[in-house]
């Protein structure tokens, strides 16, 4: 196969393609359920973060825009959350129902790698749009297959860490501890993505070395 090299865009550029996807499916989403969680209590807080999100997959979907990935799973997961909380009327199965969806992602991410569909390549894209026969080449399949493992465990201590917060812990500090741990734990996995992602690509010489600002910063962190 020929040898397809990649040139990742400035990180301006970068930043700016994934700040939407995150705002709209992980940062506004949090931020309306904490203001109305103290204005109007947890059922307006629900109520509105669900209608932010699928307002925000519908305005994709008029416009003809890609959804992206992290913005849909945000969207079917408060969808099961709020049929749960509301069919047993109970807001403690609203906040544990996001720590088994992610034991539920943690199972997608692992049934998707013997199924040669890597989620993390999904998601990737996302953030980092990849020319398709730089996507296909053997190395970087390889990688994407290694990272979803990676993600899998990510997602795993995630939701053991909510869940040991849900049940020990009153509702604010388990939503601050939550979030804080969250942030820490999935932080340090994009940390380490990003890090072997450029040395596994320079490494099979498919990494263009024109962008040095990139270029550095993997030097440093590798």
């Amino acid at each position: 196969m020929p040898i397809t090299t990649f040139q990742p865009p400035p990180l301006l550029t970068l930043a700016r393609h994934a700040i939407r996807p995150v705002l709209e499916g992980v940062i506004i989403p949090l931020a309306l359920f904490y203001v109305f969680l103290w204005r109007s209590g947890v059922w307006g807080a629900i109520t509105v973060a669900l209608i932010w999100s699928w307002g925000a997959v519908a305005y994709r979907l008029v416009k003809g825009q890609r959804v992206p990935g992290i913005l849909m799973l945000g969207a079917l997961g408060m969808t099961v959350r709020t049929v749960l909380a509301v069919s047993t009327q109970s807001v403690f199965f609203y906040f544990l129902q996001p720590t088994l969806g992610t034991v539920v992602v943690a199972g997608a991410f692992l049934l998707s790698v013997p199924a040669g569909r890597p989620l993390a390549a999904r998601l990737a894209e996302d953030f980092l749009p990849m020319p398709d026969a730089f996507r296909e080449h053997p190395a970087v399949r390889r990688y994407f297959l290694r990272i979803t493992l990676l993600w899998a465990l990510v997602q795993l201590a995630n939701a053991a860490l909510a869940f040991w917060l849900l049940v020990s812990q009153p509702v604010p500090v388990f939503l601050a501890a939550k979030t804080a741990g969250s942030l820490v734990l999935t932080a340090a996995a994009i940390a380490v993505s990003t890090v072997v992602f450029f040395r596994s690509m320079r490494r099979h010489g498919l990494l263009s070395s024109s962008q040095p600002a990139l270029s550095a910063a993997a030097h440093i962190v590798g």
